[in-house]
């Protein structure tokens, strides 16, 4: 199955809720806004059905699974629909009459009086059988409001349909998959495509939850949105990338686009930092300076010829660093006690803004509290069992809840934050979330930790929004990766290195604002 994220919506702004959000969401629409709830229902209903169409062929036996609450009352809108369109369509209750209330009461009523049957799920045999013959299984029988295990029938239909070969749909979020993040144990409906009303939540990018969505995108309602409290956690879209992206003037110069400093690799580990060093002065970066062991140099200046280089002793001197526009720190340094004081120095003594990645991050777990007492900007970029070193919590619990240990981290040590992943998010010291879900499997190599490190560096140097440009740097890595797998490479083949002379086709599009 395909896990690909598909965006349909319109605009820049796409926030990511917790189940209570959308509920608030819907609450603020009927009370403040005066919209019916039955016709937010239609609404839904309808926009999901023309989502799923692409879907769906003329000669499909299709299957709606209805159940109660407004996913349920979705499901009668959406069955209506198909059969007003002319598909072949049995529409199942799954849940008793006396659960079918409010909205959803309504849209059942519409549908009975236009002359649709129900099938009540008096035998699940009778079910299965159905099910055994469809092409397409559509889900709307529990909504954002599941929590743990499923109760039967539900975790009986959810098991059955999974192992059918069937086109699987669901309404807003897969039945059994929790909204909210912190939730390990559930019963989960494994859909092919979702269609997200409104807003994406945040199950849609957590690992353990992401893959039961498949494909999805979101459809828009009708809920007003300057009416809607702002969530503090979005999307970061290539119309964003694009709308924020820093110009390059025509009399421009090397000093103009920032001299960066990049500190690390070793004797036997060169290549970290090269990469760093190549894939930052491939992202616009006007100069930069590799600061690393002077065994280490006839090694690395093969491969970024770009670059000067500043002397460092094994174990010793910081170079003057009141030069720099900004420093990277850690790829390839060790992890020794020696450089664990050199971490420690640049964190003190660099005046610029710091990113931290790789064993610098392991060096940096005892200077946490003279981190936070840092006038410039800091940057950390750790992946998940980074970030449980750095914190204690263990890699499962970082897994399951990587909004709120994010944001807590940042808030308390006034960093910058970003955690890699498939969904990586990037969490500033007030707190404000976003997430770049670019990239593929093909990243998952040694040294693209290093590419991601250079280019957020030429980023940063480049926009005087740090948010904006640690954002744009995620992007233009994720987004070359997938450049680089639809054409010519293979999720299996793709290298950090490819991913670096892959920026110039990024960076091209941007320039004609033909990125897609």
């Amino acid at each position: 199955m395909s896990h690909t994220i598909v965006m349909r919506v319109g605009g820049n702004e796409l926030d990511i809720v917790t189940a209570q959000e959308m509920y608030e969401r819907d609450r603020v629409a009927v009370e403040t806004a005066g919209l019916e709830g039955n016709i937010l229902m239609e609404n839904a209903g309808r926009a999901v059905t023309y989502d799923f169409l692409p879907h769906l062929s003329s000669a499909d036996k299709i299957v709606v699974l209805i159940g109660a609450g407004n996913n349920g009352g979705d499901g009668f809108v959406i069955a209506r629909t198909l059969l007003n369109l002319g598909y072949n369509v049995e529409a199942w209750q799954v849940v008793p009459d006396a659960k079918i209330k409010g909205d959803a009461q309504v849209h059942k009523r519409i549908f009975q009086a236009s002359g649709h049957p129900i099938e009540p799920l008096m035998n699940l045999e009778d079910l299965k059988a159905s099910l055994s013959r469809a092409d397409v299984c559509i889900d709307a029988m529990l909504g954002i409001g599941a929590k743990g295990r499923l109760k039967e029938p539900l975790a009986e239909i959810v098991r059955y349909c999974n192992q059918l070969s069937m086109l699987r749909l669901s309404v807003d979020i897969p039945t059994g998959v929790p909204a909210d993040e912190g939730i390990d144990e559930f019963d989960g409906f494994s859909a092919h495509y979702t269609s997200v009303i409104e807003a994406p939540k945040m199950s849609a990018f957590l690992q353990h939850t992401q893959p039961f969505y498949g494909d999805w995108s979101v459809v828009e309602i009708g809920i007003p949105k300057q009416m809607i409290p702002d969530a503090g956690r979005r999307t970061w879209e290539m119309d964003d990338l694009k709308r924020t992206f820093p110009g390059r003037g025509d009399h421009s110069h090397k000093g103009t686009h920032g001299k960066g400093l990049i500190a690390g690799g070793s004797r036997l580990m060169p290549g970290s930092v090269a990469m760093a060093a190549r894939a930052a002065l491939r992202s616009g970066a006007g100069l930069v300076a590799v600061a690393t062991e002077e065994e280490a140099v006839p090694s690395i200046s093969p491969f970024v010829q770009e670059a000067t280089f500043v002397k460092r002793e094994y174990g010793g001197q910081v170079p003057s660093l009141s030069d720099y526009d900004g420093v990277a720190l850690g790829m390839g340094i060790g992890r020794e006690e020696p450089e664990e004081k050199l971490v420690g120095q640049f964190v003190r003594q660099c005046d610029s803004p710091l990113l931290v990645d790789a064993d610098g991050l392991y060096l940096l777990k005892g200077l946490l509290d003279e981190l936070s007492a840092r006038e410039a900007p800091a940057v950390l970029t750790p992946h998940p069992g980074e970030f449980s070193h750095l914190t204690g919590v263990p890699i499962k619990e970082v897994l399951q809840s990587p909004f709120s240990y994010t944001r807590e981290f940042a808030r308390r040590y006034g960093v910058y934050l970003i955690l890699k992943g498939p969904s990586t998010i990037i969490t500033s010291p007030d707190g404000e979330q976003r997430v770049d879900h670019s990239g593929n499997s093909g990243l998952a190599k040694g040294g693209s930790g290093d590419v991601l490190s250079g280019i957020l560096l030429a980023m940063m140097m480049q926009n005087d929004n740090l948010m904006d440009a640690l954002s744009n740097g995620c992007l233009i890595h994720g987004h070359t990766a997938d450049l680089l797998v639809q054409d010519g490479h293979s999720k299996v083949d793709l290298l950090a290195s490819d991913v670096i002379e892959g920026l110039s086709r990024t960076f091209r599009a941007l320039s004609s604002s033909s990125i897609s």
